[in-house]
């Protein structure tokens, strides 16, 4: 007797390449989020990064870090535990002009308190993801600019992936088209923007409930797949 898959449930998004970009991500990985193959080239790298964050600046050691005025420490410790992932999220443009903008001690301050502010102080969403925004807009610049969405996004979503995504543009955009959903994008880190893939992310996760997405991990890596050279 020949088993037959099951059917795949109806996208509750109704996003008309919702089941298309399922199927894609299914063909590549047939055991989903837990799949071997999956979980070797996109999630455990991620998630070993996160648990690196957590030892060199949890909430307390960060907020310590600060308060002791070793801001450039904390400083250092976030780019360290970005720069020793086995897969660099960063251009090496953005790291060079990070690394410029941070050896200022004035600029190691305010990327410190600023990111610090971003994942652990007080007020809306929309209020601290501004304020980092004008933070990493304000670090000197050398040569090439800081403000890019790499940049923005990555510690948030190292630090915090059961809340905050990364954006990689071009990819994250060819995601939203294939999958059928409009995302606002501006060159320009917004609001506007980083709230639409938010919203995006919710949408993804619940067309995939059945695949149990765990984190923003999980459904950054999913948008990967679809929007990726990598996998074309």
């Amino acid at each position: 007797m020949t088993r037959t898959r099951p059917a795949a449930p109806t996208p509750s998004s109704g996003l008309p390449g919702a089941l298309r970009c399922r199927r894609k991500f299914l063909r590549r990985f047939p055991g989903g989020f837990r799949d071997p193959a999956y979980l070797e080239w996109e999630r455990d790298y991620k998630l070993e990064t996160h648990r690196r964050w957590l030892d060199a600046l949890s909430r307390d050691t960060f907020r310590d870090l600060l308060r002791d005025r070793q801001a450039a420490e904390a400083a250092a410790r976030a780019v360290r535990v970005e720069q020793r992932s086995r897969h660099s999220m960063l251009f090496s443009f953005e790291k060079m002009a990070l690394r410029d903008a941070l050896r200022s001690p004035q600029g190691a301050h305010d990327f410190a308190h600023g990111l610090y502010e971003y994942l652990h102080g007080r007020g809306s969403m929309e209020r601290r993801f501004e304020q980092w925004v004008a933070a990493i807009d304000a670090l000197p610049r050398r040569q090439t600019r800081v403000l890019t969405w790499p940049l923005v996004t990555v510690f948030g979503f190292i630090a915090q992936p059961t809340r905050h995504m990364f954006m990689k543009p071009n990819t994250m955009r060819a995601a939203a088209r294939v999958y059928g959903f409009e995302l606002p994008y501006r060159s320009r880190p917004s609001w506007e923007t980083y709230a639409s893939l938010l919203a995006f992310a919710g949408l993804v996760r619940q067309d995939l409930a059945d695949l149990r997405p765990r984190d923003m991990i999980d459904l950054q890596s999913f948008l990967w797949v679809q929007g990726s050279d990598e996998y074309a």
